[in-house]
């Protein structure tokens, strides 16, 4: 999402990406028992959603919110849909946590970073490979030029419209992907609607941490560190409201990065000049 949007292309269909993903990993999943398989079946439904938001926002010039919050509900309706035969299904084998041999024993942190599942350190790779290709990489240059100015962008040779549709595409197979970890891994079993508004806190996280993977990537995981606290309060027994637990990390989280997004300059925490604004090939 991270760089569809510094392409200037908004995506408020995150939440019905991820619920695609999940569905369709489970399904793909219980299906064959292959778990890589659910995986990649995951990755083209989020892709194949984002694929139908760029043709929308880039093509025909649809207004883009409209678009992403048309695509949220058209993904939770579908998810519910062909989740219902599903449900209550168990898998027959999921993802497990694989503890990296010596970083895992590393005092405090070593079970915090280095005891999860394939997904979570595949997470570790992709988002400095991100950053890298944004800030240190040709391709990452024309990417945000085309969210600046994709006038300039164009008159210097660079295919405004491939950088988006790709940017596009690739942020929802993303969002798919992570929507397999919530089926396949997290939780794993299909729960309809079981995003619970991750998607919506995607959106918020890529703007408070003004378009910059790294900071995204610290703002995801604070907001899965407080959700892993609530289970532990809960597990130790204190007495504490069942929604308040719930609603905590989304609250949070927002709060934080606000506090962050306000310490950053004017300059350096301003949305993409293009963002949400189509492009007309003069």
């Amino acid at each position: 999402m991270v760089g569809a949007e510094s392409a200037g292309v908004m995506n408020l269909g995150v939440e019905g990406m991820m619920l695609a993903g999940a569905v369709t990993g489970f399904l793909a999943s219980v299906r064959t028992g292959n778990l890589l398989l659910g995986v990649v079946a995951a990755l083209l439904a989020g892709g194949l959603l984002a694929l139908l938001h760029a043709f929308m926002c880039i093509t025909l010039k649809v207004n883009q919110v409209v678009s992403g919050l048309a695509l949220t509900l058209f993904g939770t309706g579908v998810s519910g849909y062909l989740g219902k035969s599903v449900i209550g299904v168990p898998l027959p084998n999921h993802f497990t946590s694989v503890p990296l041999p010596l970083l895992s024993k590393i005092p405090l942190v070593g079970q915090v970073l280095f005891n999860h599942d394939w997904l979570v350190y595949l997470s570790f790779l992709i988002v400095p490979a991100l950053w890298y290709l944004f800030y240190r990489t040709r391709p990452g240059l024309h990417l945000r030029a085309v969210g600046e100015s994709p006038q300039t962008a164009d008159a210097l040779g660079v295919n405004v419209f491939r950088i988006r549709y790709v940017s596009v595409v690739v942020g929802g197979m993303l969002a798919g992907l992570g929507g397999a970890y919530l089926s396949l891994a997290y939780a794993p079993s299909w729960i309809e609607n079981m995003t619970a508004g991750r998607g919506w806190i995607a959106v918020a996280l890529v703007i408070f941490a003004v378009w910059n993977p790294v900071r995204a990537l610290a703002g995801s995981y604070l907001f899965g560190g407080v959700d892993a606290m609530g289970f532990r309060i809960q597990a130790l027994g204190v007495r504490v409201p069942s929604f308040f637990l719930k609603m905590m990390p989304y609250v949070f989280t927002i709060v934080v990065l606000i506090l962050i997004t306000a310490s950053s300059s004017k300059q350096s925490s301003r949305a993409p000049e293009a963002l949400g604004v189509p492009y007309e090939r003069e």
